[in-house]
């Protein structure tokens, strides 16, 4: 038997780990596809800013029409954006998008790989993107990922100009133009070279032109192809395969329809040699590329394709196998080389009908303890293909290398249940790219080289399968997954995680600690609950909780706990007991325990994100609060509050003290709104919901009446395809905004209400904002309403739409474009000062 497992660096190098969440499915049709796609030796690298810049239809074209391997290198994870399913931001939002772009890759048959660049938000001049990012990391980063994903072509969705609308769009074009180039210097980044790439020189680059209603950058004298093909193979068109990769990206809306018809795209030469007909012009795209060996694999590979019967895809498997043997002993073992034996191994199970699969019942896995791994093959087609071994990566790697020899009759489950303690130093599953406090505010820190472009994390455990067929040998690689089925979802995959011992958290982000009320006095709310999890059992555990300040203990509680596995434990803490007059700024938990006289302390919290479209999602953190110690005041008001794009201003709400009810589409009408003092709308909630549109006349009265709407930014001036109905005056939003976060405010109105009551605001309370000013500004602004504020970006002139209000009966109406929804969470007193103000603008006498 001739053991042939090529496990080596190149394999790890040129393999885009993606831990999968449902296993793929490979009907008869879906294979001929694969099959195809053997023969096809071209590659394609596409390149831009974020989740979502891509070319949704144009992708799968190239992956399944051209049966070019194709991948999109997005040089952030959308961390910058707004939400609008959930409360995520930052970090947790570039989690999402992050799983929401692997999840159309899916769709569209793409790798997907990204760089350290951070998304810190809209920006309006390269310049300033690549002032922020760390401009020769990221460019590092890109050389890196062209030298070992190697394509034939590069297209650049943006040019490297203003036309590209964002700054971090045009920063793309222009840090992938130095790549081109700088890949195949091997005195630019030689560091990489010694870590397992070569230097490598595309063909070409082109830019990707596109017509943006408003924007049209196509010309007639660029090339020019039609993407929107039928694929009778899959019976859709790329158009519509398009649509459905781009509705994975939920997170941003963005819906997309199912296209038909012609997808005419245009290309731009932007370097390299220039093409005329076709963007492959000039590249060898099947294996007589391949010295010595190749042609004759291009034969093989056409008679399986010829040969194929799509009712006994397991005919295929025998000459699958000898083709494996003759790509064994092709002597340059290159890129490709790597990639096509992949595909052979994966394509020999599928004609196969074979399933191999290690799953576990739990979600998550603990040093320490025991883990139970199920391990199940089946052989659902005919075939001599036997399985020989299984093994786990673990640290008892013997105990699960299985010398089973196996060849299974057909549809026969083949299935064994293997437990091991899981090992005490395991790293714990987090993110690769946070694993390390960021560089700045513009790039994530990867210490790991053999990272950076990765998706995601590899699995904490792997099982590698080894089947054998006519003295060939091979190994598949399948990740560890917990299995479980859902009452409605049914069957779901997801990932495996590793988790430390104990998860400690505070149950608040920001506490304020100085607010007085009206007529009440000094309300401080100075307590935060510290709650922590064991995930393990143990008898009389003596344990510590403190809360620390950096690296000093403000407080101390020895306690002995009867720990359970699961239990979730809370102690109150009064934060003024603690710490005397003078509170700090920030602190955090830490909870030790002692085990078998080894002393064991923990300070992360485990986050985790569910939501149906992508794998769940888990990461540490320290949890830290933040105190905010300024004096705020507020008047008592009741306030209603209509949730809108991922909304965390209720909360804040109720850090002030403010009672706060949700407020639903059967709430808006006269009798329900006369208890409310104020109303706040949500972040885009007019551009959500319709309803809010039909029943502004509701709200008008509410206002008319004595109320104060208060409504946050919107978008746009539609809700579908309908013109939104804001307030009793015209109104309309504009896209001006102002990103640079520490921008020049002036008082426009110094002596406004909204600016001295109950809070005298002044330009201390614009210090410390995070990531901009200002978003989709007021503009133009009539009569009655009048502008507070005026701030600009550098170079700019003024602007005045971010706070207007106007009176309308007894009350007032305002819009509001300040991101206080950045600010709150983050701890900005002068957010609160300001929410505080909106909230108690008195009604006319």
């Amino acid at each position: 038997m001739v053991k042939v497992f090529f496990g080596s660096l190149l394999a790890c190098l040129f393999m885009n780990t993606v831990v999968a969440q449902t296993p793929p499915e490979y009907p008869s049709a879906t294979i001929y596809a694969q099959l195809k796609k053997l023969g096809v030796l071209g590659s394609v690298l596409y390149l831009a800013a974020h989740p979502d810049d891509e070319n949704n239809s144009f992708l799968p074209y190239l992956a399944k029409e051209k049966n070019y391997r194709t991948a999109y290198l997005s040089l952030t994870r959308g961390d910058g954006g707004q939400n609008l399913i959930g409360p995520e931001q930052g970090i947790e939002l570039g989690l999402i998008r992050t799983q929401e772009l692997i999840a159309a890759r899916r769709v569209d048959g793409s790798e997907q790989y990204f760089s350290s660049a951070y998304e810190f938000g809209f920006s309006k001049t390269a310049e300033e993107t690549l002032n922020i990012w760390n401009r020769d990391k990221v460019l590092a980063d890109i050389v890196w990922v062209i030298r070992k994903y190697q394509p034939d072509i590069i297209i650049n969705r943006f040019p490297g100009n203003s036309m590209a609308g964002h700054g971090n769009h045009a920063a793309s074009a222009i840090l992938s133009q130095e790549a081109f180039t700088a890949a195949a210097d091997p005195k630019r980044f030689p560091e990489q070279l010694k870590l397992g790439v070569e230097p490598w020189q595309a063909k070409r680059l082109v830019w990707n032109t596109y017509n943006f209603g408003s924007l049209n950058t196509t010309r007639p004298d660029q090339l020019r192809l039609d993407a929107g093909g039928f694929n009778v193979l899959l019976g859709k068109s790329y158009g519509e395969i398009g649509g459905e990769a781009r509705s994975m990206h939920k997170s941003q809306g963005e819906g997309r329809p199912r296209r038909k018809g012609p997808v005419v795209e245009y290309f731009a030469h932007m370097a390299g040699d220039s093409a005329k007909q076709d963007l492959m012009e000039g590249v060898v795209t099947n294996w007589s590329r391949i010295p010595d060996g190749g042609v004759a694999m291009q034969a093989a590979v056409d008679a399986i394709i010829k040969n194929y019967e799509f009712e006994h895809p397991e005919k295929s498997v025998a000459p699958l196998i000898a083709l494996y043997k003759q790509l064994q002993q092709l002597t340059n073992k290159d890129n490709w080389w790597y990639q096509k034996k992949h595909e052979i191994e994966e394509l020999i199970l599928a004609c196969g009908g074979v399933v191999a699969e290690a799953t576990t019942e739990v979600e998550y896995a603990v040093p320490g303890e025991k883990l139970a791994v199920n391990l199940f093959v089946n052989k659902r087609n005919p075939s001599d293909l036997q399985l020989d071994q299984v093994l786990l990566n673990t640290a008892a790697e013997h105990s699960f290398d299985t010398s089973l020899h196996i060849r299974t009759a057909p549809n026969t489950n083949f299935s064994f249940v293997k437990h091991f303690t899981v090992e005490p130093g395991k790293p714990f599953s987090q993110p690769y790219w946070l694993a390390q406090p960021m560089d700045g505010i513009g790039n994530f820190h990867i210490n790991d080289q053999q990272m950076v472009g990765n998706a995601e994390s590899a699995p904490p455990y792997t099982a590698r399968f080894v089947f054998s067929m006519n003295d060939i040998s091979f190994m598949v690689h399948r990740p560890v997954q917990y299995k479980y089925v859902d009452p409605v979802r049914g069957e779901v995959y997801q990932p495996l995680n590793v988790i430390p011992p104990v998860v400690v958290s505070l149950n608040k982000d920001v506490a304020l600690t100085n607010v007085e009320v009206a007529g009440k006095g000094k309300q401080t709310v100075g307590s935060l609950l510290l709650q922590y999890k064991f995930n393990f059992s143990a008898p009389a555990l003596p344990v510590t909780i403190r809360i620390m300040n950096g690296d000093k203990a403000l407080f101390t509680k020895d306690t002995i706990l009867q720990a359970e596995a699961g239990a979730v434990y809370a102690y109150p803490v009064e934060l003024h007991s603690i710490t005397g007059k003078k509170l700090p700024a920030k602190i955090s938990a830490e909870v030790d325990y002692v085990l078998q006289g080894k002393k064991h302390a923990y300070t992360h919290y485990l986050k985790s994100i569910k939501y149906d479209h992508i794998p769940s999602i888990n990461y540490f953190y320290k949890d830290q609060v933040t105190l905010v110690n300024e004096k705020i005041n507020t008047v008592p008001k009741k306030v209603g509050y209509i949730i809108g794009a991922g909304d965390l201003v209720p909360d804040a709400l109720e850090q002030l003290g403010y009672p706060v009810d949700i407020l639903k589409e059967s709430d808006i009408n006269d009798l329900h709104l006369k208890k409310y003092d104020a109303i706040v709308v949500g972040i885009r909630a007019f551009n959500m919901h319709e309803w809010l549109t039909n029943k502004n006349d509701v709200l008008n009265r509410f206002v008319e009446q004595g109320g104060h709407l208060i409504i946050q930014y919107l978008k746009s001036n539609q809700v579908g395809d309908k013109k939104v109905k804001v307030g009793p005056y015209p109104f309309s939003m504009s896209g001006i905004r102002v990103t640079e976060e520490n921008a020049k405010v002036n008082f426009l109105l110094p002596n406004h209400s909204l600016l001295n009551f109950p809070n005298k605001i002044s330009t201390k309370d614009f210090e410390g904002w995070v990531q901009e000013r200002s978003t989709y500004q007021a503009n133009p602004i009539a009569a009655p309403y009048e502008a507070l504020l005026g701030m600009n970006d550098s170079g700019e002139k003024e602007t005045n739409g971010s706070l207007i209000t106007a009176r309308y009966g007894k009350g007032n109406i305002t819009y509001l474009s300040l991101v206080l929804f950045r600010q709150l969470p983050a701890g900005v007193p002068g957010s609160y000062r300001l929410l505080a103000n909106l909230i108690g603008l008195p009604a006319a006498k």
